[in-house]
C-alpha cells in the first residue's frame, strides 16, 4: 500500500533535522520502500511518497523523526486506483 507521508518541524529543531539527515541519509525502516521525497525551500516541511504492507515499519517511521518532526501519515490512491473505487461506488447506485 503506498502512504502520503507529510512532515513538519519546528524552526528549533532545524540543526537537529539537518544533523539526522546528514547523518542518515534520511533511509527509511526496513519494510518501508521510498518512492520520492520532496523537501520545501526555506522551510522544515515536506512529503514523500512510500510503499509498505507492515503497519510496523510504518510506525517505526514516524518514531524514529517524532522527537523533532511532526508526521501526518495517509492511505494514497492513485488514479487508476481512485477510478475503480469511484466506479463501484457509482454502480452501486450512489451518486
Amino acid at each position: 500500500m503506498k502512504f502520503i507521508v507529510l512532515w513538519n518541524g519546528l524552526p528549533t529543531a532545524e540543526s537537529s533535522v539537518i544533523e539526522r539527515f546528514m547523518k542518515t541519509g534520511g533511509r527509511v525502516p526496513e519494510g518501508v520502500k521510498l518512492l520520492g521525497r520532496w523537501h520545501a525551500i526555506g522551510g522544515l516541511h515536506g512529503v514523500a511518497i512510500v510503499e509498505s504492507d507492515d503497519t510496523g515499519a510504518m510506525a517505526a517511521l514516524a518514531l524514529e523523526w517524532g522527537d523533532l518532526l511532526t508526521m501526518n501519515i495517509s492511505p494514497a490512491l492513485t488514479d487508476e486506483e481512485l477510478g475503480g473505487a469511484l466506479g463501484k461506488y457509482a454502480a452501486a447506485g450512489n451518486k
